[in-house]
């Protein structure tokens, strides 16, 4: 790896400084483009609340962490894209909400249903995903039928307490970016619960629920930041990404690096499934503190 300093961008934001993986990079192709689709069917979080015609504080992050290491941002909310030429992205992120086919009450286009189906066989072919927080709140299960876009990114949002600070283990330090954040991660955040995990998820880090605040995270240690092999497809979620201070995060910025790294193909990772072994009771979470979230329409996070 090699240091790699980042300038102030918009709004005074700071990314770095940080160490941007060493890549396989054919010099004969272009730079890799990533799409950044950050459209919401529900609740908008601020980091991808635009004013104007500027980018959101997520945007503009990524696409200062893309520039540094040669890779093309095109970030938007027009859920058309998906209807389009999808080959001329190497990878996809996600930083959405709720059920994207349905109008909302941002003024921006929804997938078409044949949209969402070109997204899902496109990653199955083999191009890269990203999802940041609530991409596991997007296209949410219904009852035991989970979708097909939840099986794809390998877990799905269940409900959220109050934000406070808690501590996320690292369980694969040998992942793109993980080494940087030493054995765990304390931070301000506002936690997920999650369910319906994917059997074959190779988690990265682990929420570590003894001592946090609220009646859902009462449970056992349970994966928040996981890759997986979707078909050909190299996938990559963190819950992690709510708010601003987040994103500017250094941990979280030279994972983000460091996914962005793996699912384009540029570095590879072992990514045999751990599940069952670093969190065994992720499946059990209380239902009974739950419950009541499970009956909010979808995009409330």
């Amino acid at each position: 790896m090699k240091p790699s300093r980042f300038p102030k961008i918009g709004g005074g934001v700071v990314v770095g400084p940080l160490r941007v993986p060493r890549s396989r990079i054919n010099g004969n192709r272009r730079p890799a483009r990533l799409l950044y689709f950050t459209r919401s069917a529900g609740y908008v979080h601020s980091v991808i609340h635009r004013n104007g015609s500027g980018l959101a504080y997520s945007e503009a992050i990524l696409t200062e962490l893309g520039r540094q290491c040669g890779v093309e941002v095109i970030a938007t909310k027009d859920g058309r894209v998906f209807d389009g030429d999808l080959g001329s992205y190497d990878a996809i992120a996600f930083y959405t909400l709720g059920d994207l086919i349905r109008e909302s009450g941002e003024p921006t286009p929804p997938m078409s249903p044949q949209g969402k189906q070109r997204l899902l066989a496109a990653i199955a072919a083999g191009k890269g995903f990203l999802g940041f927080h609530s991409a596991s709140d997007t296209f949410l299960s219904r009852e035991e039928q989970i979708d097909p876009y939840i099986a794809m990114v390998g877990g799905e949002f269940v409900t959220h307490d109050q934000s406070q600070q808690a501590t996320l283990k690292v369980v694969s330090p040998d992942f793109p970016g993980a080494a940087e954040l030493g054995g765990s991660l304390t931070m301000y955040e506002e936690w997920y619960a999650l369910k319906n995990f994917g059997t074959d998820l190779h988690v990265i880090l682990v929420q570590h629920t003894p001592g946090m605040i609220g009646g859902c995270y009462r449970r056992p240690p349970f994966p928040v930041t996981w890759a997986r092999m979707h078909g050909k497809g190299r996938v990559f979620y963190t819950s992690l990404g709510h708010g601003e201070h987040v994103w500017t995060h250094r941990g979280f910025q030279q994972l983000a690096l460091g996914a962005l790294a793996w699912v384009l193909g540029r570095v590879d990772a072992d990514v045999t499934p751990n599940i069952h072994r670093v969190t065994p009771d992720a499946d059990q979470w209380p239902r009974e503190h739950c419950s009541a979230h499970l009956l909010m329409p979808a995009g409330t996070s």
